[in-house]
């Protein structure tokens, strides 16, 4: 399968888990006859172009949702950084109209984290919402309203690289989390965190929660834990796209400079052992990104963690609103669960699994 071929499968996925029906989806790409800068039948100039007729006729939400892909999976060429700009600009246009979303940015060593947050307040908790490797924040801010209600300071953002979020990806990317928190102190109940964290995101938050106590629950859809990462065994089945949009992430100069980084980022037995928060993980059974040992390891080394499983692709674009109930049902079980248990989430690093 070349390029093309594989990035509109992908896209396919990526435009059901918007919303968009499978008919729309593709009679789009089948206007799509190449990715060549300018040309109109390009993959960024058909899905701009879709966009812009979304935004025309005063459906700004959907202009985004073609925008998100335009920029598909990363905005690497001219065009694409032009869909990315329109993602951010229709949506802040769209929101200025709602009640009470606003716009943050943090400042990390020069680097920006952008985000969209509403119901922030001292008294309410925070819920974190971010999204994989080729998930802008756009994707997923229609839901703050309704986290909103749920009674949650919500923001939601980006894994390092992805849209705005301009700090390099790396293993210790982790602690932009930490930074996260720490801007949002005075603006949140920070020490009492949640995590929606799908995809990648969701090991950057486990690797996370592992340091800071204020993470008191992780929920994540499909997430790498260290199998992806260390299996020189599964990696020959990684999609190129997902290894093509790492490379860019990391700032990798090609794929065996990439391959030669990822063991970093394997998470270990013993530092899964020291958690003992909630985990909460989707588990889609035909995965293509994600081998299932990560299940295996959750399971051997979490001392609370449930899974749900569908027969899905990774992601499990199919079954959306399945997967949001569940995962929204399992926020606020946790999150009640948690009211009068002993403030210590953490083991003593020394224990656990090992």
């Amino acid at each position: 399968m070349d390029h093309l071929e594989e990035l509109k499968e992908f896209a396919r996925l990526h435009a059901r888990g918007q919303g968009m029906t499978a008919e729309h989806a593709t009679r789009v790409l089948a206007r799509i006859t190449n990715e060549t800068t300018g040309d109109p039948d390009s993959w960024p100039a058909v899905w701009t172009a879709e966009g812009r007729a979304a935004a025309d006729r005063g459906d700004l939400l959907d202009a985004c949702r073609h925008y998100a892909l335009a920029r598909f999976p990363y905005h690497g060429d001219p065009d694409r950084r032009t869909a990315q700009r329109l993602c951010v600009d229709t949506f802040d246009q769209w929101r200025r109209g709602q009640d009470g979303i606003e716009r943050l940015e943090f400042d990390h060593g020069g680097e920006t984290i952008a985000c969209w947050a509403a119901g922030l307040g001292r008294s309410r908790p925070l819920l974190v919402v971010m999204g994989g490797i080729v998930s802008v924040k756009e994707q997923w801010a229609p839901l703050l309203p309704l986290l909103r209600r749920l009674g949650y300071a919500a923001v939601v953002t980006e894994l390092p690289g992805v849209g705005e979020n301009t700090v390099t990806y790396g293993p210790d990317s982790w602690r932009t989390l930490g930074l996260l928190l720490d801007g949002l102190a005075d603006r949140a109940r920070v020490h009492d965190t949640s995590m929606l964290a799908l995809s990648f995101s969701g090991h950057l938050a486990l690797r996370a929660a592992v340091e800071d106590p204020r993470i008191r629950r992780v929920l994540t859809v499909g997430a790498p834990v260290a199998g992806f990462f260390a299996d020189e065994t599964w990696w020959p089945r990684v999609p190129g796209i997902t290894a093509d949009t790492l490379r860019r992430l990391t700032g990798s100069g090609d794929l065996t400079e990439l391959r030669a980084r990822l063991p970093e980022f394997a998470l270990t037995p013993k530092q899964l052992g020291h958690l003992r928060i909630p985990v909460r993980y989707v588990v889609s059974s035909r995965d293509e990104i994600i081998p299932d040992t990560e299940r295996t390891l959750l399971r051997d080394t979490l001392h609370d963690v449930r899974f749900r499983t569908f027969d899905d692709v990774h992601g499990s674009p199919a079954h959306l609103g399945a997967m949001r109930r569940w995962l929204i049902s399992q926020l606020l079980w946790s999150r009640v669960a948690r009211r009068g248990a002993r403030p210590a989430s953490r083991a003593p690093l020394g224990g656990g699994a090992s």
